[in-house]
C-alpha cells in the first residue's frame, strides 16, 4: 500500500468534518465580541481550524478528500459567520484557492497544491492595489536575477493572509505580462501588515502587504488561469462566500438579540407587560429578525446549490450547459446579494429597538454587526448587481455576467 493510500484512509469523512463545525463555532463564538472591541487577531482560531482539518471539505474523494459539496463548505461558513463573521470572512481566499484548484485540468494545478490542502495549510493572497488609475491595475514587478526571481510591490486587502501558511501575488514581467506566483508567507521580504482601517470586519487582517526584493523560484509560478469557465466559477463563489459570512452574522444578530432581551432588557415604560420577552414590541422585532435570517439563509443556500449544479456540468464538459450553468449561479448569488442588503442591514439596525441606552453600550459591542454587514456589502457595488440582473430579466444582457470579476 502506498504512503498517500495509508494517507487517505486516515482522513475525517464528510460526515465527521461537518460534525466538528458546531464546536469549532462555539470556540469562536467565545469572546468575539471583546476581541473586536480590542482589535486580537483571531490567530487561535485559524489553528484549530487547521487542527479539524475543515479546510479540506472541498476535495473529492478521488483526489484523497472528504468530497464536501460547496453546500456543504457555504453552511459552514455561515455556521462560523454566526459565531465571528471575521473568521468566516478570512477563509475566502483559501476557499477559492481550494475551488480552483480540484476543478483544473491536473497540468493547471501547482505542483503539490492537492498535498498541501490535506496537509492543513491555510491559502490566502493579495491581488488588488492602492492608488492606481482603475481597479485591477498591477503596478507589483518581478523580474529575473540569475536562476531566479525577485518580486517588488505593495499589495492590498489580503484579507486572511495573516493566518495563511501560502499567499498568490499577481505582478507584471519584463515583457510587461501578468503573471501569478505561490509563495509561503515566511519567505524573506514579505511584510503582512495588520493596517485595515475599515469600519468593519476589522479583524479579517485585510490591510496591505509589503513584497521587498522577495525570492521566487521557477516553480513556484501558478499555471492556474482566472479569466476561463473554472475562473467564471470560482468569482461566483467568492461572492457567495462573502454573503454566507454576513447572513452568519445576522443569525448573529438575532442570538445576540434573544440573549440580551434574557439577561438584560426590561419591558418598554408603556408596555403593560411585566417582562421584556413578554413584550409585544420586543417580541415583533425578534420575529422580524428571524424572518430575515430565515430569508437570508434560504437564498444563500439556493445560490449554492446552483454552484453545486456548475461543478456538476463543469465535469460533463458540454459548453452550452455549463454556459446556463454559470449564468444562472451568477444570478441566484447576485439575487442573494440583493436580499442581505436590504433584510442583513435591517435585522442589525433593528436589533438596537429591543432596548434602551443599554443596548448601545459598548460592552455588547452590537454595532459590530452593522459594522461587519455593511462593509462585507461594500465589496461589490449592489446598485450594479440589480442592475445587471433587471438587464438580463428585460434584455438577455449576459455581458457583465460573464466578466468573472464581480458576479
Amino acid at each position: 500500500m502506498t504512503l498517500t493510500k495509508v494517507q487517505t484512509a486516515s482522513r475525517p469523512t464528510r460526515a465527521e468534518l461537518l460534525a466538528r463545525v458546531p464546536g469549532f463555532a462555539a470556540e469562536v463564538a467565545t469572546g468575539a465580541a471583546e476581541r473586536d472591541l480590542s482589535r486580537e487577531l483571531p490567530f487561535k482560531a485559524f489553528e484549530r481550524f487547521r487542527q479539524l482539518e475543515l479546510g479540506t471539505l472541498r476535495i473529492p474523494v478521488a483526489l484523497g478528500g472528504p468530497g464536501g459539496s460547496v453546500a456543504d463548505y457555504i453552511e459552514m461558513i455561515a455556521a462560523i459567520g454566526a459565531a465571528d463573521s471575521n473568521v468566516a470572512h478570512a477563509l475566502r481566499s483559501h476557499f477559492n484557492y481550494v475551488e480552483n484548484v480540484i476543478l483544473s485540468e491536473p497540468r493547471e494545478r501547482d505542483a503539490g497544491a492537492i498535498e498541501l490542502i490535506l496537509s492543513g495549510k491555510l491559502f490566502g493572497g493579495a491581488h488588488t492595489e492602492q492608488g492606481t488609475a482603475r481597479p485591477g491595475q498591477v503596478t507589483t514587478t518581478i523580474v529575473r536575477q540569475g536562476d531566479t526571481y525577485r518580486l517588488n510591490g505593495r499589495k492590498w486587502y489580503a484579507t486572511g493572509t495573516a493566518f495563511s501558511d501560502f499567499a498568490s501575488f499577481s505582478a507584471l514581467d519584463e515583457h510587461g505580462q501578468a503573471v501569478g506566483v505561490l509563495l509561503p508567507v515566511d519567505r524573506h521580504g514579505i511584510t503582512i501588515l495588520d493596517d485595515w482601517d475599515g469600519m468593519g470586519q476589522r479583524l479579517t487582517a485585510s490591510g496591505g502587504v509589503i513584497l521587498e526584493n522577495v525570492e521566487v523560484f521557477p516553480h513556484e509560478f501558478t499555471r492556474r488561469s482566472l479569466d476561463n469557465l473554472v475562473g467564471r466559477h470560482c468569482s461566483t463563489l467568492r461572492q457567495l462566500h462573502l454573503a454566507a459570512s454576513a447572513a452568519g452574522a445576522v443569525r448573529n444578530v438575532l442570538s445576540d438579540g434573544l440573549s440580551y432581551v434574557s439577561r438584560q432588557a426590561r419591558s418598554a415604560a408603556h408596555s403593560m407587560a411585566e417582562t421584556a420577552t413578554q413584550d409585544p414590541f420586543v417580541q415583533q422585532v425578534i420575529g422580524e429578525i428571524a424572518a430575515n435570517s430565515f430569508a437570508i439563509d434560504t437564498a444563500v443556500a439556493a445560490a449554492a446549490s446552483a454552484l453545486d449544479r456548475t461543478v456538476a456540468v463543469l465535469n460533463r464538459g458540454n459548453e452550452a450547459e455549463i454556459e446556463d450553468a454559470l449564468i444562472a449561479s451568477a444570478l441566484s448569488t447576485a439575487r442573494a446579494q440583493l436580499v442581505l442588503g436590504q433584510l442583513g442591514l435591517r435585522s442589525a439596525e433593528r436589533l438596537f429597538d429591543l432596548g434602551g441606552g443599554s443596548a448601545t453600550s459598548r460592552n455588547n459591542n452590537f454595532d459590530r454587526h452593522w459594522r461587519n454587514i455593511r462593509t462585507v456589502l461594500n465589496h461589490n457595488p449592489l446598485l450594479h448587481k440589480a442592475r445587471v440582473v433587471g438587464d438580463y430579466l428585460l434584455n438577455g444582457t449576459t455581458i457583465h455576467l460573464k466578466e468573472g470579476k464581480v458576479f
